[in-house]
Order: C-alpha cells, then structure tokens, then sequence
C-alpha cells in the first residue's frame, strides 16, 4: 500500500535546485511513497526572514502549516534543509503563547496545531528503509565511491531535528549503500559549506567549501552527495570560483542523493535531470566501471594462477558480482 506524505517543495526545488525536486518525487513514487503537495504552499521565509523578524519567520512557516493542516496532512515533508528548519522551528515555537499571539496577528487568523514535519531523506530512511531500497535497485552503483555531505543544519540542532546523528550522521550512507554504493570515510559530513556567505562574503564561501572538496578528494571519494540546495550551488555552481581561489582544479560531481538513488533505482535520465550538474557525473560512474572490471579481471587472475600452481584447472570466473554502473 502507498504511503501518503504532505510535500513542501519550497523555492530552490522550484527554480535553481528543480532536479532535487523532480528526482525526489521520481524516487518516492518508484518506492511506493506518495507526495501530496502542501495546497497552495508559499516561500518559509528561510534564512532572511528570521534575521528580520522572528514573528515574521514564524509566520511565513506557519501559513504553510495551516495549508497543509486544511488539507488533512498530518506529517509533511520537505528536501530542503532550510525550509525544514524554518517548518520545524515555527511549529516548536508555537507552543509558546505569547509567541503565537505575535504569529497569530500577522496571519490574522489561528495559528495551526503541531505539524509532523520531516527531510525527504528521514521519510526515506524511516518509512522505506535501506532494505525496502534494496529490493528495488536496478543499477546498483558498483565500485562508486561516495562522500555523504550532510551540511551543516540538515540534523541540527539536534533537540529540534531529532534524527540521526548531528555529527556523524549515517542515514544518506546507508541508503546508498544499499544501491549498492561504497560510502567512503568522510570526516566533514556535517561541515558549514559557506552557505549564504556566497553572496556577501565570497570569501569565506570559497575557503569553507574548497576544504570540503579538498578532504572529498584526499579520502578517494568518486562523487560527492548532497542533501541541500545551497551545498549543492556553492560546490557545484560556484567550483570554479572554488577552484580558483585555492588553487585547485577539483573536478568531482556533486549529484543530489536522490540523483543517485534514481539511477541505482533504473529511472529514466530526464526524471533525474543528470545535465544539470556543472560537473558531469558520466566520468566518475565510467571510472567506478573501469575499475570494477579491473578488480574482477585482476581476482580471476589470481585464481587462475592458484588453480594452475595447483594443478587444477579452472574454467568459471571466480565470482559473479552484481552489475557494475553505468
């Protein structure tokens, strides 16, 4: 039986991050998990507003509360850290009566009941399961090594997110290693990237990301994962800038892990939007293929080697591995 979620898109998955949000629903609907969009949903507020205005920020949240609420949703979910931080924060906050009363006044009607709100990638791990991955992977990801880069507000604060671990997480781990991923040891999982800094403080942007793409490369990562559309812009979108700034030339590919999964999955390209990335992802699932096959070549020598020295001879390959990607 399908299960039946609210969905907040928010604003990134409607414009610059859209392949997060069309490889989302392209994953939960080839896992039997159903969207329903939040009706008539409108921006959180993210970070500006609350830098602003706290009522303002709780307000801005809680319309979509309330919207999701009149649609009978109970438990909504967003792929958005921020937007579930701003979802998640409001509805913690509401609890609080004078701070409703602030809320209450600029929405001018009653501010919603508590709303269940949850990342796309904790309904993942917690209604679907690695193993309920699993069983549906199609391509699994052989050979591909991967860095899981969770960011920095993805599973904090803890007493607020309450999921997973806030420093060394492994929810994106494991359901790409059930696509049959290997998740590289990756020490700055839940490192600041720069975020919003990208846009006053260009700076602090490039020397914060460029040590995340420096340590992704230094553990022998293939790709980069990402959970989060601003992660995703200030080490895709804005490498060059990266790059340039520290010197480097750093050509991994920082897909979405929904991205991922949709291929291990066997979902058509255009429900994954793959040319959207800077950085292609072709080289690096070429390379895990080509190394793969170098490995299989490599063990089937040296068990023809043994059989011989033996005195046996030996016609079948020494294993059968799942299919590598491509």
């Amino acid at each position: 039986m399908s299960l039946r979620l609210g969905y907040y898109p928010g604003c990134s998955q409607s414009g610059t991050a859209a392949e997060y949000d069309i490889s989302t629903r392209a994953c939960c609907r080839a896992l039997g998990m159903e969207l329903a969009d939040v009706p008539n949903w409108t921006c959180c507020g993210s970070t500006p507003a609350h830098t602003v205005d706290h009522h303002l920020a709780g307000a801005l949240a809680a319309r979509n509360l309330l919207q999701a609420e009149k649609a009978g949703l109970e438990r909504v979910v967003t792929p958005c850290p921020s937007c579930l931080a701003a979802l998640k924060t409001a509805d913690s906050h509401l609890a609080d009566e004078a701070y409703k009363a602030g809320v209450e006044a600029l929405l001018g009607r009653p501010a919603p009941g508590p709303v269940d709100c949850q990342s796309t990638l904790q309904a993942l791990f917690e209604h679907i399961g690695p193993e309920g991955v699993k069983a549906r992977v199609k391509r699994p990801l052989t050979g591909l090594r991967v860095a899981t880069y969770y960011g920095c507000i993805l599973n904090r604060p803890p007493g607020l997110m309450a999921f997973d671990d806030p420093e060394n997480p492994v929810a994106m781990d494991r359901l790409l290693e059930a696509c049959g991923a290997t998740v590289v040891d990756f020490p700055f999982k839940t490192e600041c990237c720069g975020a919003a800094f990208g846009m006053p403080r260009l700076d602090v942007m490039q020397r914060l990301s460029a040590r995340i793409l420096d340590m992704a490369e230094s553990v022998g990562a293939d790709v980069i994962a990402v959970a989060c559309p601003l992660c995703q812009m200030n080490l895709d979108l804005r490498r060059g800038q990266v790059n340039a700034a520290s010197g480097r030339d750093i050509r991994l590919p920082v897909p979405y892990f929904t991205q991922l999964m949709g291929l291990a999955l066997g979902l058509p390209e255009a429900e994954l939007c793959l040319p959207k990335l800077v950085l292609p992802l072709e080289p690096a699932l070429a390379a895990a293929q080509q190394r793969e096959a170098a490995g299989r070549a490599e063990a089937q020598a040296r068990a023809a080697a043994k059989a011989a020295k033996n005195g046996t001879p030996r016609s079948e390959p020494v294993c059968k591995e799942d299919a590598p990607c491509a």
